[in-house]
């Protein structure tokens, strides 16, 4: 049936009849739709007859019309019929790493000989650059292993360990497809020459600049100073100059640049739709470049003067620098303030979901396959398809998959388990040790220690291995910490086996670690690898969008990991911790950036003034808090009842005569009852009256002291009716304190 198609078709050979067949296109079907619809039969031998086109060689698939068809098992086939020795060794060699789970060694095999099929060649022909080419032909057409939908993993990562282990690649090979991926570190030269910038002399003045700054700063700092010096800065003031061959930049010039920056984005291109947000650091860059030169020169004249020139970044220029960055502390304490509050609520629900999924994990994997069962009130039904048997008979610990009977939803509970756990720890650790989410990445089973104090307690601690500060910091683990560290070693330890060593690509500094029994590491199809920071921050935000639907406080709100390490400075210097601990626990350098963290709130304020009045009161003598007698009762009444007057209330302290010989109208004191508006009108009617009379008379004694009474008038009147448009509240009365209570 499948070469009587082609033979209908255009061609001398089955090649070129396949390729004109439409079947070896991308996003071609598949061949069985030559069959008969209602034939499964007819759909199942096309593609077994199609396997052994392929295998036979008869027909070079291209990768997308290879894929196109699923094949049950081709690896097999492949190698009965290829009679090549080095496959036969390398299917030995992948059946011998018992590491691996039986569905992990079938990728391998199949990625090597779908490999060989569709590049036509025999595996040693399969060089390091063919692999490379058929895993980034796979990520691009979005091709995947079975139920993985993950489109952004590299295939042949299992295959890659394998053939290196074997001797297949040359020596000094990289040991995994990612370290060969990944060209790591550039060095100075590269950085500067990625901005072909044609002026030697400035070219090799930027690589010697770069060289003494990388001695005393990480890579990414290099790498983004690079760019500022060399793209935002040379690279814009020679296309605005081209005559320019050194750093004295005329005030024309530099405006222009000024001017110009706003609009280039960082791959060095402008872009006139929007306006750079980070100007202040590239301004402060380019003034470093000066200042650095100016002080380099006098220790190295001969290296460094003849480059030596006016500042073009005046001090001005910076002036809203400081406040822009007040700015940025400012919305940085209103986001922990905001998420605070929020905060219980994320940790409740990532602690329940995981808490649902392990139990629902548990009551479903002593059930056979196609048996149901109960839980938590609902009835489940595992899966029974043909995938769920193969795995059953090749897995030590076969995944679980159920149906709910009442809604028909298919929950992959192994794989949404095992997610929810690692959230649920990602979220514990990072809120109850302020680490940052590169930090937790890099904890291994080497970060925990414990010290034995001289009482002879036993503090668990946590060794955070530098980071951003270059600084190693130790911090004692509460008994949540110790919980969720304690959880993660149980799940990797299980079954007795030690935690793996992998090694890590580090984003920042563009290398390799050496082999590490990381923490935060889990098994991804064929390769097992350590959780990335980004992973850890789509997780999170993946559970602020399902709280949202439900619960509108977090609509358009999300958790970042830096929010958590805010979240942790500031309750532990608001809980009363010496901010110069919370800064050794943060692995801040400068107390100012600890400070930066912490949000100081309202609650706060109150509670450390009730402290302190309550202090203030314990250090007055006990006599003083005695019970009032009836005497001293009727004498405090009294002095209220003194303290009405004509327009109002007197607001002296208890105890205190007039210090105002009765001069109400300008007295501080005097409290205007809104009700005697009108006699406050009646006295400025007279008192511009009298004053009418001074002038008449000149009496200009007099007219001073009534300009003086007018202004305390108007000011009470003003006053009263700010007062008269209040809402009244009643406090009522108050009583004695008796010692009965």
């Amino acid at each position: 049936m499948l070469f009587g198609h082609l033979a209908t078709l255009p061609g001398e050979t089955w090649q070129e009849r396949w390729e004109a067949s439409g079947f070896d296109d991308e996003n071609a079907q598949p061949v069985g739709i030559l069959g008969r619809p209602d034939v499964h039969y007819d759909r199942s031998n096309l593609t077994s007859a199609l396997r052994m086109a392929f295998a036979a060689r008869i027909i070079q698939p291209s990768l997308s019309g290879f894929r196109a068809n699923k094949f049950i098992d081709y690896a097999d086939p492949f190698r009965q019929v290829q009679k090549d020795p080095g496959l036969d060794e390398f299917f030995r060699m992948v059946d011998s790493e018992h590491k691996l789970t039986a569905v992990h060694r079938h990728r391998a095999k199949f990625d090597v000989t779908c490999a060989l099929t569709t590049q036509g060649i025999a595996l040693e022909d399969l060089t390091q650059s063919a692999l490379l080419h058929y895993s980034l032909e796979n990520k691009r057409l979005g091709v995947t292993h079975g139920a993985n939908k993950d489109t952004t993993r590299f295939a042949a990562l299992g295959a890659w360990e394998i053939l290196h282990k074997m001797g297949h690649f040359p020596p000094g090979s990289p040991p995994t497809l990612r370290t060969f991926i990944y060209d790591g570190q550039r060095t100075i030269e590269e950085l500067v020459d990625r901005y072909a910038i044609k002026n030697q002399d400035v070219r090799q003045l930027l690589i010697d600049y770069l060289t003494r700054r990388r001695s005393d700063t990480d890579y990414i700092t290099v790498e983004g100073l690079a760019r500022q010096l060399a793209s935002l800065f040379w690279s814009v003031i020679v296309e605005l100059n081209p005559g320019q061959k050194d750093l004295n930049l005329s005030p024309e010039v530099y405006d222009q640049w000024r001017a110009e920056i706003q609009f280039w984005r960082k791959d060095g291109k402008a872009d006139r739709s929007r306006l750079r947000q980070d100007t202040a650091s590239v301004l402060l860059a380019v003034r470093g470049l000066y200042v650095d030169l100016h002080s380099w020169a006098v220790a190295e004249p001969e290296r460094w003067a003849h480059w030596v020139a006016p500042c073009p970044v005046l001090p001005r220029d910076l002036k809203g620098f400081g406040k822009r960055r007040r700015e940025i502390n400012r919305r940085m304490a209103d986001r922990t303030r905001v998420r605070q509050p929020l905060l219980p609520v994320l940790v409740r629900h990532v602690e329940e979901r995981h808490e649902r999924l392990a139990a629902l994990l548990a009551a479903a994997e002593p059930v056979p396959l196609g048996g149901a069962f109960e839980h938590d009130g609902r009835r489940y039904r595992r899966t029974d398809s043909r995938e769920d048997r193969r795995r059953a008979k090749i897995l030590a610990e076969p995944t679980v998959r159920v149906i709910d009977e009442a809604t028909g939803e298919l929950t992959h509970v192994s794989m949404a388990e095992e997610a929810a756990f690692w959230e649920w720890t990602a979220v514990e650790v990072l809120r109850h040790s302020g680490i940052r989410v590169e930090e937790l990445a890099e904890l291994s089973h080497l970060s925990i220690r414990q010290y034995e104090r001289p009482n002879g307690e036993v503090i668990a601690l946590l060794v955070v291995a530098p980071s951003k500060s270059e600084r190693e910091r130790v911090i004692p683990m509460s008994a949540e910490l110790f919980h969720a560290v304690a959880q993660i070693i149980r799940r990797q330890t299980r079954g007795g086996q030690a935690i793996p060593l992998l090694t890590r690509y580090d984003p920042h500094e563009k290398t390799w670690s050496e082999p590490m029994p990381f923490l935060f590491q889990r098994q991804l199809g064929t390769v097992r690898g350590v959780i990335a920071p980004g992973t850890v921050l789509h997780m999170i935000g993946r559970s602020c969008e399902e709280i949202a639907a439900s619960n509108p406080a977090f609509a358009g709100t999300k958790f970042t990991p830096h929010d958590f390490r805010r979240l942790f400075a500031t309750e532990i210097v608001n809980g009363g911790l010496p901010i110069h601990i919370g800064a050794a626990l943060l692995g801040h350098l400068n107390l100012q950036t600890t400070q930066g963290y912490v949000a100081v709130f309202a609650e706060d304020i109150v509670q450390h003034y009730q402290k302190f009045l309550n202090h203030r009161r314990a250090l007055r003598p006990e006599g003083e808090y005695v019970d009032v007698t009836a005497e001293e009762w009727d004498e405090f009444e009294e002095h209220f009842d003194k303290r009405k007057v004509e327009l109002g209330n007197c607001a002296r302290p208890y105890g205190s005569p007039c210090q105002h010989e009765h001069a109400c109208i300008r007295c501080p004191m005097l409290q205007v009852n809104p009700k005697m508006l009108p006699r406050l009108a009646e006295i400025e009617k007279d008192l511009i009256l009298r004053r009418k009379r001074a002038e008449e008379e000149q009496w200009l004694g007099e007219i001073e002291g009534i300009d003086m009474t007018l202004t305390f008038v108007r000011t009470k009147q003003a006053d009263a009716a700010r007062g008269a448009r209040r809402t009244t509240v009643l406090l009522g009365m108050p009583g004695p304190r008796h010692s009965n209570g």
